[in-house]
């Protein structure tokens, strides 16, 4: 190679590495001041559609490759399944694609309609939601409390008021005496997945609350590369607070999981995790199942800490009550 061919390869290089980083942009979210058909480059409204878009899923819509999403936390929960998939939802190597969530809380429950219920019989009430799964009642923001067991022979004896089990493809409710379900704020995990990563690389998803799905907080499915999950907290999903499968490799830092149904961290396949001071709680499901993959501890270790227990907070900041 000639020395003025590497002079022009030394310079399509400089010129690659000044130009990337000005093309990738912030896009910001407010779920109460936005509007999807802003531009989402601002985080308030400048008018002419100049501000921020309402929903996640907007803003990845029109995201490019290491593009930032800057979520605003309100007072509200970002009521969404969003999916990072292939290219345009990619990083590069030193600039990874950002969703930065500012401590908003992503939230998977469906309100129950009052004529949903039907009544079996004494205080007891059943629905049936469109997907069972692995979901679960909220009981006033919370996950609700049931008890070990689905036999309907000792269900007066064994659901307390206030308790909920499935069986029979629907969810049972015990009410308080003179009480009808109508009378509870009662929600049901209706959307599967939190955040869904499939088939992306250089990703970062830093300081986000996912709670309330009806499978896993967030699911990074296959083909998953340098992805690291900061400062997360997965609460209240039916299966799983973070499930990593197929060939991914994700990296936990400072991430707190708990009160999920079956698993507060699942792997399965080839997927590989590195952990750093993570707090894993035990209260409600065993801290990993693993079904295939790896688990690296880096520093620190996955824990039960009082202190992490202390901090796991439902919006109403109500201490979540595990089944019995």
């Amino acid at each position: 190679m000639t020395s003025s061919m590497r002079t022009l390869l030394l310079w399509l290089t400089l010129v690659l590495v000044l130009y990337v980083p000005a093309l990738c942009e912030e896009i910001y979210v407010n779920n109460v001041t936005g509007d999807d058909q802003f531009l989402g480059n601002a985080s308030e409204s400048k008018g002419f559609g100049h501000g921020p878009v309402k929903s996640v899923a907007r803003a990845l819509r029109i995201a490019s490759r290491g593009d930032r999403v800057i979520l605003a936390k309100t007072d509200r929960p970002y009521r969404e399944c969003i999916t990072l998939s292939g290219a345009r939802h990619s990083g590069y190597p030193d600039l990874p694609f950002e969703i930065d969530g500012n401590g908003a809380i992503l939230e998977g429950t469906f309100a129950i309609g009052d004529h949903a219920w039907e009544h079996i019989r004494g205080e007891i009430f059943r629905f049936r939601p469109r997907r069972m799964n692995f979901g679960l009642l909220y009981l006033d923001s919370i996950p609700a409390k049931r008890p070990s067991g689905s036999s309907s022979d000792e269900m007066n004896t064994r659901l307390d008021p206030r308790q909920w089990l499935k069986m029979d493809r629907h969810i049972y409710f015990r009410a308080e005496a003179d009480k009808l379900p109508y009378n509870y704020d009662l929600t049901y995990t209706g959307y599967p997945i939190g955040l869904t990563l499939y088939r992306v690389r250089h990703v970062r998803v830093h300081d986000l609350v996912v709670q309330g799905f009806q499978i896993d907080g967030i699911n990074a499915h296959d083909m998953v590369f340098d992805a690291s999950l900061d400062s997360i907290t997965a609460r209240g999903n039916g299966r799983s607070g973070i499930s990593v499968g197929g060939v991914s490799q994700v990296r936990l830092i400072a991430c707190l999981l708990g009160n999920n149904g079956t698993a507060q961290l699942r792997t399965e396949g080839e997927a590989h995790v590195q952990m750093s001071y993570c707090d894993l709680i035990d209260n409600t499901a065993p801290t990993i199942c693993q079904r295939g993959g790896t688990i690296e501890q880096l520093d620190g270790n996955h824990s039960v800490h009082e202190e992490a227990r202390s901090v796991m907070k439902f919006p109403d900041a109500t201490s979540f009550q595990p089944p019995q």
